[in-house]
């Protein structure tokens, strides 16, 4: 995988899932039309203990370590891993619908990604 690239959603709540190696580590990037650094996690995963851990810095003001930690721990579990994930992902006076779409949306880019794009 030089560069993967995946679109699910429509409107509003359409997101945008980027990712590409650097070295053997995964870097991910989770956003919509207003593409922004919201958070960042990194995921790494402990041979040793078999299981992966979570790392997040979240800027002031931004509501965005949600989806960038579950992505990053799910990534990183997944593909025994290291991951980065940048999430930004913003949207003016969103609904509660809104924001479980969105959620749902970016759920799915990255299942898929871990399915087929890894």
């Amino acid at each position: 995988m030089d560069k993967y690239e995946l679109t699910k959603g429509e409107g509003r709540t359409k997101v945008n899932l980027m990712a590409h190696y650097m070295g053997s580590d995964l870097i991910v990037y989770l956003y919509n039309e207003n593409a922004h650094i919201g958070a960042v996690a990194v995921g790494e995963y402990d041979h040793k203990e078999k299981r992966a851990s979570t790392s997040v810095i979240t800027r002031l003001g931004h509501k965005d370590d949600a989806v960038a930690q579950k992505a990053a721990h799910s990534i990183s579990k997944s593909t025994r891993k290291p991951a980065c994930v940048v999430a930004g992902i913003h949207l003016d006076n969103i609904t509660d619908a809104e924001i479980d779409k969105i959620l749902e949306n970016t759920s799915s880019l990255v299942d898929e990604f871990i399915t087929k794009g890894v």
